[in-house]
């Protein structure tokens, strides 16, 4: 900061408070404020204070300014900038007003400090700012209230905002991926809260179910909740008709699980007719129905790094055959008609199943047998067919192990054998999945199919993100369905901020920044995927090349949230207050410039 004088032509020159910063690597100059109407002892008094000169005051230095107030200033720039500059402002509504900046603030504050409506309007206030976002907004007055009010504001933007992300995000004939999760409430007032399948292992609390859509690299671009009993099939119906009428898509390809898209969803709500295709998985016993009727053979899967090409001669030794072994193979069933079956083997898989498997059953048979010692002490033994049923079926939820068991129950006895046969079945395709689709080989060969399958990993990580390690959707104390709806819609246009601020910062962060590279070194499409080499030095030397401390997304944000605008007053009462910004360490520039965002917001 230094005090410059301008000529002004025949009048005195403008005397001006100006200061020099670095943007995208070149300096540059801003004015802070006219001085030109203090007197010329002033001017050069605070000339040499900000020189450095103590001899300007009779007072030391320190003593001739105060900081009345110091709001953390850098991580509400980042975000704030970002938003902007995906102009997330203007899909929310384009004309600007006080509904829409309340909106933004709620994001915003989401990414930044994740808490309650009631903390979030206190961080808002000006009595009690948490950081300069309210003012930036203008929104230093706000309450609670008025976050509610702007909720009810949002919700019946939802569809108009989810069609603009659609448009921008998602492609003809590209690939849209659809998951589900669950989430918990805290009370019970809520209707859309229900007791179901709990994906948090809270079974006993009420809970909502909501459906994430995004593109094939884990964007989103729409989300809606659902009752808590809802099952995972159910929701695709309501997927195909947003993909087809709200959106206007008809050329796209649906990816999802295999408990979403089953067989019966294939018939209903994805027929050809629809003129959108899928991409799912079989289950269990559908892959030992192709084992048993022949037509998956697991001679011809083996590791990846394995695959080898070999001839072998009948046994008559005239006519020989080509046999490609390989961890992947597209093969047809009969139960399957118009369907590419596209059968895989994961290693990594088989020996994770093979190691656990045996600790289960031995586990089980613990616990039924302290069952069958109940039924046979002397002292109080268990009775009744109805008591003894309830606890083995505990202990068979608690495992997952009731399919290898056969039970039987009696008034007074309990036994239980392993289901031998059934193991070893199983056994024989640990390791193995089978992709199945209806998108012909002529748009995606069998490996594209595969990873358009494994894509799904980018939905899981948003619902990571949207549940633990950043937004923190929970708790969830809103009792009205509409407030639920849009507080979930609130959290996944945080999401959709953060993506894309994390592709941005990826070079300063641990994510990989190299993805071809990493794609390029990875041996089969079933193979785990690889690091690249640079994402690799970076978690091992927590450096980049450059020599900067690679961060977390959460932390790079604590570090930017150090760059603080202070109020300044002087102690000289004619001199007007002015704010003075922290000056930016080599990695907070860093991340700023990679965001495209200034550190003064308007």
């Amino acid at each position: 900061m230094y005090v410059a004088t301008v000529p002004n032509r025949n009048s005195p020159p403008a005397i001006l408070l100006r200061e020099s910063y670095r943007q995208n690597g070149k300096v540059k100059t801003r004015t802070l404020a006219n001085i030109s109407h203090l007197g010329s002892r002033k001017i050069e008094a605070l000339r040499l204070a900000l020189g450095g000169s103590l001899a300007a005051s009779s007072s030391p230095l320190p003593d001739s300014f105060r900081i009345s107030r110091s709001l953390p200033h850098g991580h509400v720039a980042a975000v704030l900038g970002c938003l902007r500059h995906l102009q997330l402002d203007s899909i929310l509504d384009p004309a600007p007003g006080r509904q829409r900046d309340l909106v933004i603030a709620m994001i915003v504050a989401r990414i930044l400090a994740p808490a309650s409506k009631l903390a979030t309007a206190r961080g808002l206030h000006s009595e009690t700012l948490h950081h300069s976002l309210g003012e930036v907004l203008r929104l230093d007055s706000a309450d609670e209230t008025e976050l509610y009010q702007a909720m009810d504001w949002l919700l019946p933007r939802q569809a108009r905002i989810e069609q603009e992300l659609a448009q921008r995000q998602l492609v003809r004939g590209g690939l849209v991926l659809y998951d589900l999760t669950s989430t918990y409430f805290e009370g019970r007032h809520c209707p859309l809260g229900k007791l179901g399948h709990s994906r948090d292992d809270k079974s006993g609390k009420p809970q909502i179910v909501f459906g994430l859509l995004t593109n094939a690299q884990g964007c989103p671009v729409a989300v809606e909740v659902f009752a808590g009993n809802t099952s995972d099939p159910k929701t695709v119906a309501a997927q195909v008709n947003k993909l087809r009428q709200r959106f206007g898509l008809s050329d796209v390809v649906l990816v999802g699980d295999r408990g979403m898209i089953t067989s019966a969803r294939i018939r209903e709500d994805l027929a050809a007719a629809s003129g959108i295709q899928w991409i799912s998985a079989l289950r269990a016993s559908q892959i030992q129905k192709l084992a048993k009727d022949g037509q998956l053979q697991m001679s011809l899967l083996t590791r990846g790094e394995d695959a080898k090409v070999s001839l072998s001669a009948d046994k008559a030794g005239g006519s020989s055959a080509l046999v490609v072994e390989t961890d992947l193979v597209e093969i047809a069933h009969p139960d399957f008609p118009g369907e590419r079956l596209i059968a895989c083997f994961n290693p990594l898989l088989a020996e994770e199943r093979s190691r656990k498997r045996p600790d289960l059953l031995a586990a089980t048979e613990k616990q039924l047998e302290k069952i069958a010692v109940a039924t046979r002490r002397r002292k109080r033994p268990l009775r009744g067919k109805q008591n003894i049923g309830l606890r083995a079926g505990k202990i068979l939820n608690r495992y997952k192990m009731g399919k290898h068991f056969q039970l039987r129950i009696e008034d007074d006895s309990f036994h239980y054998e392993r289901k031998t046969a059934n193991i070893e079945r199983e056994e024989s395709l640990d390791g193995v999945y089978v992709i199945r689709t209806s998108v012909r080989k002529e748009a995606l060969s069998p490996q594209q199919v595969v990873a358009g399958y494994k894509s799904l990993s980018g939905v899981e990580r948003a619902f990571r993100s949207l549940k633990t390690v950043d937004l923190q959707v929970r708790p969830i104390h809103h009792r009205l369905p509409d407030r639920v709806r849009a507080h979930i819609l609130l959290c996944m246009l945080a999401y959709y901020v953060e993506w894309h601020m994390r592709q941005r910062l990826a070079p300063i962060l641990f994510d990989d920044d190299d993805k071809s590279q990493a794609q390029a070194a990875r041996t089969s499409i079933v193979a785990p995927p690889q690091r690249s080499a640079a994402a690799r030095r970076k978690a091992l030397t927590k450096q980049t090349d450059e020599g900067m401390k690679v961060h977390s997304f959460q932390t790079l944000l604590g570090d930017l949230a150090t760059i603080v605008k202070n109020r300044i007053q002087p102690a000289d009462k004619n001199i007007a207050a002015f704010e003075m910004l922290t000056q930016p360490t080599a990695i907070q520039q860093r991340a700023l410039d990679l965001l495209g965002v200034p550190l003064r917001l308007h």
